[in-house]
């Protein structure tokens, strides 16, 4: 028999995980039934084979079929005639016996479902082995973490081979799904049929976060963006732990710590707080409500990775790894500046439209919905009006274009709060009555919206424990 295409595998395993006469009995089934091609074309590969002259003769049939053409002995003998492989079997009577010698009782699915089987086997001893020997290479430019991140990406890509493409959906079958979706909405009482944030009148003009949207989250410094973030993802866990909506959160924090974040939540829920919290000025009174938030918060599936500088590859390896063993619902990323391209580039935003680019695949991927927090410029500070507009995003690369969903995070006592004027002066009395208006409140400006209108929800805020909640219930 001729070579099989993994040459660089032992031979003993190679041996275990061939088998020539399931590839002979599929290309039999191919040469007496073309139309059996259809039932195989979304799942072999001509690298699939461990011949690699099967794996030849596959793409040539797949190909005179794609062409419209009779794929039989005679017809693809003459691509052939000058491969060493071929000849050294016997040629077109190669052909003639295996056509003849296999039967088609056994369904061609079966056939290629097997051979798909192997080839995934031999690839996993093949990573294997060269995780083993790399593991024992040092270099300057690759750690051991990223010899980890490196062998989750084959193993990912290995795991989704096969699975990962789409198919033509007949307009029914979409349709179908479209009108479960809006059923689902019909059904709960929030009216939502994507990811609950929590927000109920933001939830009502989004209609929850929809699986595989990019949803960028902006804004200038001291806005919230980093509390608007943790509210939706810990109000999202927090569904599903409860009701079995919402989902399981990835929180990709480079900016603050895991326990920064975990006691800003603390404080959130119990009310007290954070700086009280770090100096372990709990009374009495607070005591027994802060082990009961503690206890609450921490049965809810929400994951924190807070490593500073990662890659977007790198995130997309780790949330693959957890998509994997956990189910992810939602990814949130504080913030993507501080992600780094794959490819090093001194041009910035290239780098800032690759990572873009790459968040919007993994969403789509993992069809879950990524949010990704970002800054503004300081653009936005030289205006009168320093409402956010999408202008200032126009300027980091594409993630205007790539983002599905833009919000801008707008608080308006934050700017009035430093117009104060003399207290003694005819203007204070004014200024009070504009701060009344504006306390505790902020603007969720949506920008930008693929599935639907753009507006503005005002949403309640508490600077103290950087809090966002529902304005009409709070």
């Amino acid at each position: 028999m001729t070579q099989t295409a993994q040459t660089n595998l032992p031979q003993q395993a190679t041996q275990s995980l061939v088998n020539d006469q399931a590839e002979q009995a599929l290309l039999a089934n191919l040469l007496r039934n073309n139309l059996a091609s259809e039932k195989i074309d979304h799942l072999l590969k001509p690298e699939h084979f461990a011949d690699a002259l099967h794996g030849r003769l596959f793409k040539v049939i797949m190909q005179l079929i794609d062409q419209g053409k009779s794929a039989n002995p005679v017809t693809i003998r003459d691509y052939f005639k000058d491969d060493e492989d071929f000849k050294s079997v016997g040629g077109i009577k190669y052909l003639s016996d295996i056509a003849q010698n296999y039967s088609a009782v056994v369904s061609i699915q079966d056939y290629a479902q097997l051979i798909y089987d192997l080839f995934i086997r031999r690839n996993l001893v093949n990573i294997g082995e060269e995780l083993a020997t790399t593991a024992q290479q040092f270099s300057f430019d690759e750690s051991s973490s990223d010899k980890i991140e490196i062998t989750e990406k084959k193993l990912f890509d290995l795991a989704t081979q096969g699975t990962a493409s789409r198919q033509f959906k007949p307009f029914s079958t979409a349709l179908g799904e479209a009108i479960d979706l809006a059923e689902i909405a019909y059904k709960r009482d929030s009216q939502v049929v994507g990811c609950t944030t929590g927000l109920k009148d933001f939830d009502k003009w989004l209609g929850g976060l929809h699986p595989s949207d990019l949803i960028i989250v902006a804004g200038r410094p001291s806005m919230g963006k980093t509390g608007l973030a943790t509210n939706i993802g810990f109000n999202a866990a927090l569904a599903h732990h409860q009701r079995g909506e919402g989902g399981k959160v990835a929180f990709f924090s480079l900016e603050m710590s895991a326990e920064q974040l975990a006691m800003r939540l603390l404080s959130q829920e119990s009310q007290i707080p954070s700086d009280r919290i770090r100096r372990g000025e709990i009374n009495k009174t607070d005591f027994p409500k802060f082990v009961e938030v503690s206890q609450r918060v921490s049965e809810i599936p929400l994951f924190i990775d807070d490593t500073p500088a990662l890659t977007v590859a790198a995130v997309r390896a780790r949330a693959r790894r957890l998509h994997r063993t956990e189910g992810l619902g939602m990814i949130i990323i504080d913030y993507l500046q501080l992600l780094q391209g794959t490819t090093r580039t001194d041009n910035r935003v290239q780098e800032i439209s690759e990572i873009s680019r790459g968040l919007k695949a993994l969403a789509k991927e993992l069809n879950i919905p990524v949010i990704a927090l970002s800054q503004l410029s300081r653009a936005v500070e030289s205006r009168d009006d320093k409402r956010p507009q999408l202008s200032d995003l126009r300027e980091s690369g594409s993630i205007e274009q790539d983002a599905d969903v833009v919000v801008f995070v707008y608080r308006e006592e934050y700017y009035e709060a430093r117009k104060e004027p003399a207290e003694d002066s005819d203007e204070h009395s004014r200024w009070q009555e504009r701060m009344a208006k504006v306390y505790n409140q902020a603007d969720l400006i949506i920008a930008k919206q693929r599935h639907g209108p753009i507006g503005t929800v005002k949403v309640f805020y508490d600077g103290k424990f950087t809090k966002f909640g529902n304005l009409s219930h709070e």
